[in-house]
Formats: structure tokens, sequence, C-alpha cells
């Protein structure tokens, strides 16, 4: 007979019976019992006992398990604390990885430094306020106790983090209407500033936790709060107690009062804000709380607390006047910077600029007549020497420098490259080029103003600018050797692999082109721009004397200087010529987006270039015409020259030269003016010349009549070259 899959020759121990049948009342069999020993069938099985293998209650533990438990217990402990020191290796790891510990306490700003020209007058002042650092034990006891009293009470007490304080800080926040407590100790405070950012993640707290343990291991409280008072920000871009002692009350921080400490160390919550040159009731009401709390931390008696009076400034006088930024000085800080060195106090530096030079270049600009069109203009020495720098018409409007940060097309400018290895291919001034149409792949380049003269010599060409001659030269020459001549003047920015750039159409800076004709003026390339004096080094001195500078062949370079003269002779240029000889190239870009003249004359190389920041174009605008006149009116001013008088001023305008061509163009003698002098627009000229009298049917000179007005002769005329668009 079979039970449930039971064999009955099967014997069973007594009380055993099938799963799934189970009767509480029935015996049952458990672990530890003799065979014929069974439980009381009318007590019931507990929850978690019986069945499932467990002890009652009431039965005694088996022998060993009590120790099993305290291994088991042992085993998750000794895993957790691994887990603890694994943890604690990696945000250890983490901290000196990312955390700038091999970083020197430096101040947390650049120091001040003061620029100035060459003969010494200051130009600039820019960067921080820095002073040596102090030594806590040289300093009067109320100094120390009113920081300590007003920023962290307990900082002889603790080791770097103040629970008590985070606590007193966290409570306060929570139960106060006003403003918050924050619960960082000095400790704390000085590894943030001197090795940290002031973004407010965990990851930075960390930081600034981990690093004030570090502090603490390293240094000792007085060197902590030495560096700490050293460093610390105290508004007015003044960083350090010495500087801000120095700078508020022209006194050394050994000599401050308990006044003047307290208000200092009032400062250090909201420096910017509390500036007592900008802030000063805010300064003082925060200086009754620093009293406060050192009359409360025992630093001071009541008696003395009453008799403190509100600290009374003297500020040092730091030449106010001097401008923080200028286009210049924007420009030749970095250097100044580097030349300066690592030094945490204040630096003066001279730079190569001339004030003279600079005073000229401003007034010139500022009497041409810009209109809304933005201007720049760079003066250097033919060494690359920068003696005046103007970015723009208004630094304060605009400090964006065009002269050195403008990436703008040079136009027909860039040709001094494209005859530059033109001569070096073996051809001369007087070789005879095709001034006619050419069609270079799909590009059909064409002369501004639609003439073309045939055949003419190499220097006619240039002097005229024709863009169809530059097209041909590029073409026989090929795209690489015009390249390679441009780099070689020092060209650096990108330039195009097709044959448009011959026409300028790759862009650059005005500083780099001005260099690159400071170049063919100085006999030798490349010109490097500088606005410090060169210091040479022993490497220098070798790599002069391996390679320096390349060398022009002497009878290419006169080629070269000879067709730069004809362009301001008889060319483009003529609006620039001056009583010296004078050199120079003209440039306008497509639609008068872009106007250049650079050139130089005696010991000056200069640039200018007019445009819109935009890139609209402007109307008129022609490298010939306003660019060539203010650098002729610079270069007379910066030359000691005189110009001849000028013809005597008719009652009308006049329009020479068969001024326009069918699109309203002007050729190289060509003017638009209304009846005030001022240039016309192409809409007002078809106005006033009838359409049928374009080009060569307009008389010589066509004159427009002008009612009575006086100050129309005294206007400058804005004479303008060949539009030199781009394809």
């Amino acid at each position: 007979m079979r039970r449930d899959g039971a064999d009955d020759d099967v014997a069973q121990p007594q009380g055993w019976r099938p799963q799934g049948r189970r009767d509480k009342r029935e015996p049952i069999w458990r672990p530890g019992m003799g065979a014929g020993e069974t439980a009381a069938a009318a007590e019931p099985l507990r929850p978690g006992y019986g069945g499932g293998g467990g002890f009652d209650g009431g039965d005694e533990l088996p022998p060993g398990a009590s120790g099993r438990r305290r291994i088991r217990w042992g085993r998750w402990i000794v895993r957790g604390l691994a887990v603890c020191i694994l943890l604690f290796i990696a945000a250890v790891a983490w901290l000196a990885i990312t955390a700038p510990l091999s970083k020197s306490l430096r101040p947390p700003a650049p120091p001040s430094i003061t620029l100035l020209a060459a003969d010494g007058t200051p130009i600039a002042r820019r960067g921080a306020v820095i002073a040596a650092p102090v030594d806590v034990a040289k300093l009067p006891p109320h100094v120390a106790q009113a920081f300590i009293a007003i920023e962290d009470r307990r900082f002889y007490g603790h080791w770097g983090v103040d629970p008590r304080g985070i606590a007193r800080a966290f409570y306060h926040n929570l139960s106060s209407d006003g403003g918050s407590q924050g619960g960082s100790t000095i400790t704390q405070q000085l590894a943030k500033n001197a090795f940290l950012n002031s973004r407010r993640t965990f990851g930075r707290k960390a930081q600034e936790v981990l690093i004030a343990f570090w502090l603490e291991g390293w240094l000792t409280k007085d060197e902590i709060l030495s560096r700490y008072l050293s460093n610390v920000y105290f508004g007015d871009n003044v960083y350090g107690l010495r500087a801000a002692a120095e700078h508020y009350f022209s006194t050394s921080p050994e000599r401050l009062t308990l006044s003047q400490a307290s208000l200092l160390a009032g400062l250090v919550k909201a420096p910017s804000r509390l500036a007592p040159t900008g802030n000063l009731s805010g300064a003082r009401e925060r200086q009754r709380l620093v009293i406060g709390a050192m009359e409360e931390a025992g630093f001071i008696t009541p008696a003395e607390a009453r008799r403190v009076r509100p600290a009374v400034l003297r500020v040092r006088d730091r030449e106010e006047q001097l401008p923080s930024g200028t286009y210049f000085a924007d420009w030749v800080l970095p250097e100044a910077r580097d030349r300066a060195g690592g030094v945490a106090t204040e630096q003066t530096v001279t730079t190569t600029l001339d004030t003279r030079l600079q005073n000229a270049a401003e007034r010139v600009i500022k009497a041409s007549g810009l209109g809304k069109a933005q201007v720049a203009l760079v003066a250097m020495r033919p060494d690359g020497r920068i003696v005046a720098m103007v970015g723009g018409r208004n630094y304060a409007a605009s400090p964006f420098n065009r002269a050195t940060q403008a990436r703008r097309q040079p136009g027909s400018a860039f040709k001094l490259f494209v005859y530059l290895a033109a001569l070096r291919s073996g051809m001369t001034p007087d070789t005879m080029v095709d001034d006619e149409p050419v069609q270079i792949g799909e590009w059909k380049p064409s002369n501004s103003d639609g003439r073309y003269a045939g055949r003419i010599t190499l220097r006619q060409a240039m002097a005229k600018s024709s863009n169809v001659v530059a097209a041909r030269l590029i073409q026989k020459l090929g795209v690489g050797r015009v390249t390679q001549a441009a780099r070689d003047l020092g060209i650096s920015t990108p330039i195009g692999d097709d044959a448009s750039i011959a026409l300028g159409t790759s862009t650059g800076s005005l500083l780099e082109l001005t260099a690159a004709y400071a170049a063919v003026a100085n006999g030798s390339y490349p010109v490097r721009p500088r606005g410090l004096d060169e210091e040479e080094s022993a490497d220098d001195w070798l790599a002069r004397r391996l390679g320096g500078p390349s060398r022009f062949d002497e009878r290419l370079l006169d080629d070269l200087r000879s067709m730069l003269e004809t362009v301001v002779q008889s060319g483009t240029g003529r609006a620039a010529a001056l009583p010296v000889p004078a050199f120079g190239k003209t440039g306008t870009t497509q639609d008068g987006r872009d106007a250049l003249f650079v050139g130089w004359a005696g010991d000056l190389v200069v640039g200018v270039w007019i445009g819109n920041d935009d890139n609209s174009p402007v109307a008129g605008a022609a490298g010939g015409g306003l660019p060539a006149h203010i650098w002729r009116d610079f270069m007379v001013r910066a030359l000691g020259l005189t110009l001849p008088p000028p013809p005597p001023s008719e009652p009308e305008n006049v329009i020479d030269e068969n001024g326009f061509d069918l699109e309203g163009a002007l050729d190289d003698a060509g003017v638009r003016v209304d009846e005030e002098g001022v240039q016309l627009d192409l809409d007002r000229v078809r106005e006033l010349v009838p359409e049928g009298e374009a080009r060569d049917a307009i008389p010589r000179n066509v004159r427009i009549p002008v009612p009575g007005d006086p100050a129309a002769d005294r206007r400058r005329r804005t004479e303008g070259e060949p539009r030199e668009g781009e394809e």
C-alpha cells in the first residue's frame, strides 16, 4: 500500500507525515528529538517555527549558534570599515587629482601694473592693488582679533572645520528673517580664496573642506591667519591687509587703530558692496557689528567699545585719472605681464607708445568726419615698435580693437604680395602685362571702372590697381608663390587657395598687414609688431647669429619700393601725397565694406582702415579717399611737415576727369559731392547728372551750382580710388 508516494515497505520515523497534510494537533517530529519522541500534539506552531526548521521560543539554542552570530556581525563591521577606508582613499585621490594643492598661496588676482609710454608718462593702470604679505605676530592684537571676532570666533579651537559654527549658522538661517550666516572658517575661506573658484557646488565645497584639513596639517594657526589676511579681498580692487591699509587709510597694517581695523574686518563679508569709497555708511554700520562681536568675544571691554569712533578714510591718491584700459593697453598687457614675471606686488612697465603720436592719431581721426563708420589706425617704426594705436572711434563705447582683433579683407592692399612674387620671378617694373579681361575657371575678374588699358607696365598696373593684371599674374605665378610671399612678410592668418586671393579676399588684421609693409620699409622680413622693447636672451642672440631676419634682394627691394611710390605720386593713392617721399597702397573691398591705406614715410609705417562692424557697405568708401586723407594728415603731424597751400577755392563744386562710369563709380580722379561739398550717394549723382551723359559723354569738368555757403569751401573733399570689388 502506498501513501502519497511513500512505499509501504520503507519504515518512516514515528510522527512523520507528508507535507501538505500537516495538522497542528498531530504529533510532529523535530530535529534533535529521539526516534520515539514527539512534541505535544495540542501545542500550536509559532510563526517562523516548526515546519521551517527554526527553534521554538522555549528551546535552547544549539551549541555554537551565538558565536556564529557574533562572527557574522564582525564580518559586516569589517566590511563596512573596509568600504569607509576605500571611500576615504578615493576621496583623497580625487582631491590630489582635482584640487590644486601644488599651487602656492599666491594672491587670487594679478597685481596692479602701470603702463608707461616711452617717455615715462603713465598711460594706463590695470589689475588689483596687492602689497607685501603681513605677519600676524607683528600686528597689534586688536587687528587679528577684529577678523577673528566677526569671521571665525573659534579659530584657535577647531581643526579647519567648525561643526558648532555650521550648526549655529544653520539654526540662524532657519529661524531668522534677516540675512544669512555662513559657517565657513577662516581656514576654509583661505582654501577657497587661494585654491578654488567661487562656484557653489557640492564638489567644490568638499574640496574646500579637504584643503582646509590639509592647511591645518601643514601650517600653524598664525601662518594660516597671516596668509588669509594677505589674500582676502577688501573691495575697490584691493587684495590683502597691507594694500587695504595703504589704500583706505594711507598707513601700514602695523599702525592700524582699533577703529580702522574693525572697519576693514567688516568689509570681508561683502567687499564690493561695502567698499567705503562707494558705501561709507554701509561700511560703518558693519564696523559697529564688528565692535559688538569683539566685545562679546571678550577682546575689548564695554568701555573700549563705546570709545571707538567711526573710521575716517584717507584714500591714497592712485592717479585715478589714468584709464584702466585703452586699445593699446589692452593689446600690450599680456606681454607686459609676462615681462613683469610672477611678482605679487605692483609693477611698472615701459612700453613703446609715443604719447605725442598717439594724441596726433586721436585728433586726426576725431576731425576726419567719419560719420557712423568705424576706424582703426596703427603706427609703427620699421622695426615693429608700435608708437600709436587706435582701435575704434570710442574705447568707452566699444573696447573691441579693430586694429588687432578684427579680421577684414584687405582688398587691393594685398596686391603687395602679388607684385613681390612677380618681382621674385624675374619681372621688373617695366615688364609689359595685359590689362585686358580674363577668365580663370568660372571666375571673371574685372577692373572696378570697367576700363582696360591694354598693354601696360607692371608699374602702371600697380599704380592704377588693375584687378585683371593681378589676376593674370597669380594665374601665371601660381597661388603658392603669392601665398609664400605673404607668409614671408609675416601674414599668419589663413589664406585661400584660389586665384581670387590676388584681390584680397582672405581676411586678416590691420596690424599684420601694416607689419608686412614695415618689412618692405625695413628691408628685412618678417617684422614682429611689439609694444615693449625687446630683451635679448642668449637663445635670441644665438638664433640671430644662426639665421635672423631675411633680407630682400637689393634690386628687388628698390623696384618694389619705387612701384609703391608711384602709387602715391600718380596712382590711386594720390590723396596721401606728402612733400617728402611716401610709399603705400590703397585697398577697397566689394561695395565699399572695407577701405584701407597702408604705407610709410620717413621712419613711420602707418595703416588706416574704415568700415562698419556689421560688414555693411560704407557709402562711397575707397582706400584712396578718407583712409588716405587720414594717413596723410597723421603723417603731416607726426613728421612735422607743411603741406603746400590748397588751390584757391571755387564758388562751385567740381567733378573732374569724367568722374562717373555707367554704374556711378568714380575713376582715379573723380569725386562725388553735393551742394555742400559732401560726398554723394549713387542715387543723388544720377539726379544731378543726366543718365545719357555718363562716362565719356560727361565734359572734363562738370560743375554743380552751389548756393552761397562759405562753409562749403572749407569742407574736405574726399578723393576716391577705383573700387576694387571682389567676385
